[in-house]
Formats: structure tokens, sequence, C-alpha cells
């Protein structure tokens, strides 16, 4: 099983991070891939990769990005001026490198940061020409930014971009214009949320690109949402998935795992 995107070096499991790593082995999940949210996140991905070392069961994998609720305290470090270049060096310096294996997280987000939505888009201008050069797959959050995401997307789409729609929660209209655009769709907790209708756009969608995160420490999977989210959780998800297509979990999870292994080149 590959959770795809789980954010376990976050100081939410300072105090149990080995029985984390652990209950997510017993489960049965044999990789899971870190989005970056900052500079602070390299060295907390590198300290967790090294706790984790000697312990064949289970991989884990960086990628490199800064989140869009980020740039607004990256742009007041590095500087107005300089930090559309600073941010170019930095995912270099990281993007090329064999074990990070994904551009993000990066794209828009218009709930919290409405006042940032240039430097925003910038930024992910930036990542998409890093995930071009490097022939890496982009993972992108969008909230209350559809639109202007599935905008971005098409203006970069040269035929050799590929990613993930991280945590999707639009319809079934949006999702398949992502597909069409040669992206992939991030399914987490939110499909076993009652009423929020994208269980149903999910239902209609090509099971072939979906994969399967958590978004580990947030949004827990009914029943238990409002605690912290972790990979072990990740079989509540697939549960659901199979609920919904009519598959057993053994399928969901051969489907979902060879599509993020190829996506993602694990």
């Amino acid at each position: 099983m590959i959770d795809t995107h789980a954010h376990i070096y976050l100081p939410d499991y300072s105090n149990d991070v080995l029985a984390m790593i652990g209950r997510a082995i017993d489960l049965g999940i044999r990789h899971i891939l870190m989005p970056a949210i900052n500079p602070d996140s390299i060295a907390q991905m590198e300290t967790i990769t090294y706790l984790n070392s000697g312990k064949n069961d289970i991989n884990l994998h960086p990628m490199i990005g800064l989140h869009p609720c980020e740039v607004k305290e990256q742009i007041s470090i590095w500087g107005e001026q300089l930090w559309p270049s600073k941010l170019e060096s930095w995912l270099l310096e990281f993007a090329g490198l064999n074990q990070y294996v994904g551009i993000g997280e990066t794209g828009l987000d218009y709930y919290w940061s409405m006042e940032s939505k240039e430097e925003q888009m910038l930024s992910l201008d930036i990542h998409f020409e890093i995930a071009k050069s490097t022939n890496k797959p982009i993972v992108l959050h969008n909230r209350e930014s559809t639109q202007d995401l599935l905008d971005a997307i098409a203006r970069h789409q040269n035929g050799s971009v590929k990613g993930v729609w991280h945590c999707f929660n639009g319809t079934y209209e949006e999702g398949m214009k992502a597909v069409d655009l040669g992206f992939h769709l991030g399914i987490g907790g939110v499909i076993t949320f009652k009423n929020a209708g994208v269980a149903e756009a999910i239902q209609q969608l090509p099971i072939n690109k979906l994969i399967l995160e958590t978004d580990s420490p947030y949004l827990s999977p009914t029943p238990l949402r409002g605690k912290r989210n972790e990979p072990a959780h990740l079989d509540h998800v697939q549960k659901k998935l199979g609920e919904l297509f009519g598959l057993s979990q053994q399928e969901i999870e051969a489907q979902t795992d060879r599509t993020a292994a190829k996506l993602f080149s694990l």
C-alpha cells in the first residue's frame, strides 16, 4: 500500500514517530511520500528518514516544494525582489536528487491567502518549470482556486507534465478536466465525509487515475474525524473507495499502488 501524501515529519508526531511508522507497516504500507511545505521541511524529513533507516519494510520518500500558504512568509525571508530566484535555486538544489520523487506541495489557496494570489501563481509557475525540467510529477494543493489551478495546468501542459491534484474535492466535471490534462487525483479522508458530495463525483471518475493519500496529520477519515491523522488510517479511505467501485480492498490496493508507483517512479 502507498500513502502518496503525508506530512509525518511534523512535530505532531514527535512523541510517537516510530510507533506511528510501525502502525503503518502493520497495515501493509510500504511507501510514504512526504511533500515539503517550506525550507524547514528539509531537515525534518531528513531526521525522520534517518530515524527510520534500516527498516526495510517501509520506504519514506521526500518531495520538494513551497506550500501556497507559506509563500507570503517566505517572501518576507527571501525579500520582495529576490524571492523568485531564491525559490528557483532552492527547488533546483533538491529536485534533481533521486530520492526526491516529486515537486510539491505547491498550488493555490484562496481560502487562507487571498491577498497573495499573484505571488502564489508565480510560485506555482516556477514549480511547474522545475517539474518539467526534471521530469518529475508535481503535487498540487487547491482550496477555492479550482479554475485558476486548472488554467495553470493547461498553460503549462506541453505533453510531458504529470502530477496529482492532491486532496481532490471537486466535481466530476472538474476531476475529468484534470484527468484530460494528464493529471491524477489524490483521494483521502474527504471521501468518507457525509454530505461532502465528493464520493459521488469520485465514483464516476476513471479508477486508474486515482491514488490514495492521508494528508496526515490532517483530514482524518470517518470515524476518526477530529483526531490526528496518520498513514495507518489509509485503510478507511481504501475501504470507502472499494465500496464506491464495487471492488475489494485488495483490488483497490493493487490498482492504486500500480498507478502511484508508475507516477512517482517508485
